[in-house]
């Protein structure tokens, strides 16, 4: 039996049979790939009866099975069931053949063709890392803090549901809502939503100028916290209409908006390289991505897997302006080289995977490429400065409600802080 990774070469192989005539094709052939990795051909309908075609897909079924036993047999779909396919699931091409589409079928129905094109005039900044500890919700919670302190109104999405982060730094125990962002998607499932967001959002004492509005990832009494979890990422199906969580998703931040009207949107994402996570940098319509790195081989293999996995999507076109790298962390002692070892593997990451080559000698000013130190850059990290003082309070999880804490989150914060306000302007 074939290993999951072995499956797309097998395919190539056995199109490779009748290559020529997959060319001459009129319409998409599409290969789906179900939970398990089984696949089966999909070809319109219409095409049944036609010699050419049968001779074409039974060749390659025929390759295909002996490569892959657990492959299964070609179906013929109507043109609707077809295009359904292709537009409710993440798909891709095969290489070097434009015509012939792989459909993913996933266990939580993200779609990572999702063109993530802010539609609100209102600033979305999503927080992300590959893994968990290195500082991320600690700086949303101090970007919200710096915001409100300019006057604004912040709202603050706590969306790493498994782990909720910003919440604790921001809003007492007694200050908690009664819902938060789980038992929204788990009562919008009966299309009860209406009932739990009049009561999810609590304002934080820490504001001053402005106003921080806080949306927790679950409630005050969080209940049946796994049970809900366990349901929170599934389609709502009413009335014979199917919504992935992330369109109801962006149904609540939509409503969410418009009941609050906030000047900015601060969005902690869930950590890692899984589907819901990728899913929260694509399809949340954002205008900026903060990638959250410490320099270590971890993190710079994971967004390794992230960028590739843009890239067979052919999303890097679409997401690469949004993206921000932002240096967290940064250790007080060896400093100097600490920063040049940070900055190579990000640029080397970025050239390598999402910047435009650009042949020795050639001027070009439309090509999406930055020199290595240029300031302006994705791949130049924002600086977090590591701060003893501060994780030291951070350790009683309340860092921004003690003594001291605005002279603290200047220093560990400044240069984040000053490129995350020009960048909203």
């Amino acid at each position: 039996m074939k290993t999951f990774d072995e499956i797309i070469p097998a395919i190539k192989e056995a199109l490779n049979t009748r290559h020529t005539e997959l060319d001459m094709l009129d319409k998409p052939f599409i290969i789906n790939r179900d939970l398990n990795g089984y696949v089966r051909f999909l070809v319109d309908e219409s095409l049944k009866n036609d010699a050419n075609i049968k001779s074409i897909t039974d060749a390659i079924a025929a390759k295909l099975e002996q490569r892959v036993p657990e492959s299964m047999p070609v179906l013929y779909e109507d043109r609707e069931s077809m295009e359904q396919a292709i537009q409710q699931n993440p798909h891709f091409e095969i290489e070097d053949y434009p015509k012939v589409i792989v459909v993913d079928r996933t266990l939580f129905e993200s779609d990572a063709n999702e063109t993530p094109i802010s539609d609100t005039s209102i600033p979305r900044i999503v927080f992300y890392s590959i893994k968990g500890g290195v500082g991320r919700s600690t700086a949303l919670s101090a970007a919200a803090w710096s915001f409100a302190e300019m006057g604004k109104r912040v709202l603050a999405l706590d969306m790493d549901l498994e782990s909720p982060g910003i919440t604790s730094s921001l809003l007492p125990s007694e200050k908690m809502p009664m819902y938060g962002i789980t038992d929204w998607l788990v009562e919008d499932l009966t299309d009860n939503g209406d009932t739990v967001i009049g009561d999810m959002v609590a304002t934080s004492d820490l504001s001053r100028n402005g106003e921080i509005l806080v949306v927790p990832g679950h409630g005050k009494n969080a209940g049946e916290y796994v049970e809900k979890l366990g349901r929170a990422w599934m389609p709502k199906i009413l009335f014979e209409q199917r919504t992935p969580w992330y369109k109801r998703l962006n149904c609540l931040i939509s409503d969410l908006e418009k009941r609050w009207n906030p000047d900015i949107l601060l969005i902690d994402s869930r950590a890692g390289i899984d589907e819901i996570s990728i899913a929260c940098l694509t399809c949340l319509k954002a205008d900026t991505l903060l990638l959250f790195a410490i320099d270590s081989a971890q993190t710079w293999n994971g967004y390794q897997i992230l960028f590739d996995y843009w890239q067979q999507h052919k999303m890097t076109n679409y997401i690469r302006e949004r993206l921000q790298v932002v240096g967290s962390l940064i250790p007080e002692t060896g400093r100097a080289d600490y920063l040049n070892s940070l900055l190579e593997h990000s640029w080397n990451l970025f050239t390598e995977k999402l910047y435009d080559e650009i042949p020795p000698g050639i001027n070009d000013d439309i090509s999406f490429n930055f020199d290595k130190s240029d300031l302006s850059a994705p791949h130049v990290p924002w600086l977090i400065n590591w701060n003893r003082g501060f994780n030291a309070q951070y350790n009683n999880f309340t860092p921004f409600q003690q003594e001291g804490a605005e002279t603290i989150i200047k220093s560990s914060f400044d240069d984040f802080i000053i490129h995350l306000k020009e960048s909203t302007r």
